[in-house]
């Protein structure tokens, strides 16, 4: 997977722009929890490269950003979640999930 990183409230905006032309995807990571590293490798596992060219994808480690975690929970509507995944199309969550709801196909699905 091609991540960006997600490390400042001012990308929030850019998501949000970028969202209009693609859709981007936001993974919420906590490197301490063992259900958030086996989510992102299910995800990993099943992605293609070209799906690289349908998505913009962003990886916010929320333990090293906590307050933008929350940011990005309260700009687009969405509880706190770890792990979890946020689709945005147009400005708008189209898709989240959490934990062992986090799946390649659920996500290509609404894409």
């Amino acid at each position: 997977m091609n991540w960006q990183k997600l490390t400042q409230v001012e990308q929030i905006e850019e998501i949000k722009r970028q969202s209009k032309d693609r859709p981007v995807l936001i993974f919420k990571h906590s490197t301490r929890c063992s259900i958030s590293s086996m989510s992102l490798d299910r995800l990993a596992w099943n992605w293609r490269s070209e799906d690289d060219e349908k998505v913009t994808s962003y990886f916010l480690d929320l333990i090293s950003y906590r307050d933008l975690s929350n940011q990005v929970a309260k700009e687009f509507g969405v509880p706190h979640q770890s792990p979890q995944v946020i689709l945005v199309k147009n400005e708008q969550v189209v898709f989240d999930d959490s934990h062992f709801g986090i799946s390649y196909q659920a996500i290509m699905s609404k894409i």
